[in-house]
């Protein structure tokens, strides 16, 4: 059988994980729609790729950025709604104002991606979407209150989503990254709450300071990472969930287990709820 490419759709596609899997995607014969907030991040030239402007809290940019991908390339098979930012810092050190912006990238921009691209996945009866979540979304953090707030939603919408699109072919893939080397911890990818308080000053110093010893030092590779989508996406049954990097292993490991002590031990009052009707 002959290669037949696929076309993509990668949304934060100017740094980290999203960048490299532009490249991988292109060096393996596919098409690709690089999308970034401003596309001249974007510095790959490729025949097979469209760097497109989106900001994806702007509905209607991604309505329109997802028509000029069909324009170009007929169809969508992947779509990796990789964009988003890490809130990060104690809750009450954050705003309102901290919390809603969060929230209109990662999931809400998540949102109106995934709205603009499923009829197109609909009408070809097949497609793959990739959700990048984070470990993050499995397991709360302190300093991550907000930023793992946004990764749950993203993982209880993609779980339900998951199963309203199967009947059409289109697969939904939920990616929990552990910690890769990426600018994630850098300034233009991570924000941290505004409003000091006295009380947590110690707390959110270590906080702080744990975060930048990190920075630059994690044990993920973006590069592998992105090889490994690929070969997800040409899976013939994906799995739901993704644990990406032996520390994600780990901790969903040890998140499954803990679960299952908790439940345990209060199975005898949990079921004392149910009526007796």
């Amino acid at each position: 059988m002959s290669f037949q490419p696929h076309n993509w759709f990668i949304t934060g596609a100017a740094r980290g994980i999203g960048a490299h899997t532009v490249q991988a995607a292109l060096a393996a014969g596919h098409n690709v729609v690089a999308t970034a907030r401003k596309r001249d991040s974007i510095t790959l030239a490729d025949d097979r790729l469209l760097a497109l402007d989106l900001d994806v809290t702007d509905a209607a940019q991604a309505q329109a950025a997802v028509q000029a991908a069909v324009a170009r390339f007929g169809r969508i098979d992947v779509l990796v709604n990789n964009a988003g930012y890490g809130q990060l810092g104690l809750f009450e050190e954050s705003t309102a104002a901290d919390a809603e912006q969060q929230f209109a990238t990662n999931v809400f921009g998540l949102f109106h991606v995934t709205r603009a691209v499923l009829p197109v996945m609909r009408q070809q009866r097949a497609g793959r979407v990739f959700n990048l979540s984070s470990i993050a979304g499995m397991r709360g953090i302190p300093g991550g209150s907000l930023y793992c707030a946004s990764k749950f939603a993203v993982e209880g919408f993609s779980e339900g989503l998951a199963q309203e699109l199967a009947p059409f072919g289109i697969r939904v893939t939920i990616v929990e990254p552990g910690a890769f080397r990426t600018d994630f911890l850098d300034g233009q990818s991570m924000r941290f709450g505004s409003q000091a308080i006295a009380d947590y000053a110690a707390q959110s110093a270590q906080i702080s300071a744990g975060f930048g010893a990190r920075n630059h030092l994690q044990p993920g590779d973006p590069a592998r990472l992105a090889a490994v989508l690929l070969q997800l996406a040409a899976h013939p049954a994906p799995p739901l969930r993704f644990a990406a990097g032996s520390d994600a292993v780990g901790i969903v490991g040890a998140k499954i287990e803990a679960l299952r002590g908790e439940l345990e031990a209060w199975q005898a009052l949990s079921v004392t709820t149910d009526g007796a009707f």
